[in-house]
């Protein structure tokens, strides 16, 4: 079972997250292979299809994945995953990760608080875009390769 640490991340965002690792995971060429159906990508990821239906929408007019339709259809990434990181997934679905300031209202503490939450949300955009798709999937297989040792 994973644990989540401190940080809240939305249901929606690690969906989309889940989602582009399955595809990655499971396509062994990024730019020929063949699509990868919803319905596949939620029995793997254990997803709601009619909610993983939404959220494959939302990254496709994000330009992250493309879609075919008719048999044989399904979604691709469309970049390699080593080129797509975990911010432009979550602000894909959610919006932009950092707000610009609007109108101060200068009550008490107010600028200082602003400023605060600002840093905060521009560092953690920071470390998501150091993360990226392909360094999920290469710590992936390695977690399933020591299990799978350590299972013999």
């Amino acid at each position: 079972m994973c644990k989540y640490g401190v940080m809240k991340i939305s249901t929606r965002s690690d969906y989309a997250v889940r989602a582009l690792l399955s595809l990655a995971l499971h396509q062994s060429d990024w730019e020929s292979g063949c699509p990868t159906s919803v319905k596949e990508i939620a029995e793997r990821t254990d997803l709601p299809q009619p909610y993983l239906e939404q959220i494959l929408l939302a990254v496709k007019g994000a330009g992250l994945v493309r879609s075919k339709r008719g048999i044989g259809g399904g979604y691709n990434l469309t970049r390699s995953p080593d080129q797509i990181n975990l911010a432009e997934i979550i602000a894909a679905v959610e919006g932009p990760l950092v707000q610009p300031l609007g109108q101060h209202d200068h009550c008490e503490g107010h600028c200082v608080l602003q400023e605060i939450w600002i840093a905060a949300a521009e560092e953690r955009r920071q470390n998501l875009e150091r993360v990226t798709i392909g360094e999920l999937v290469r710590r992936t297989r390695t977690g399933h390769q020591e299990q799978s040792a350590a299972a013999s």
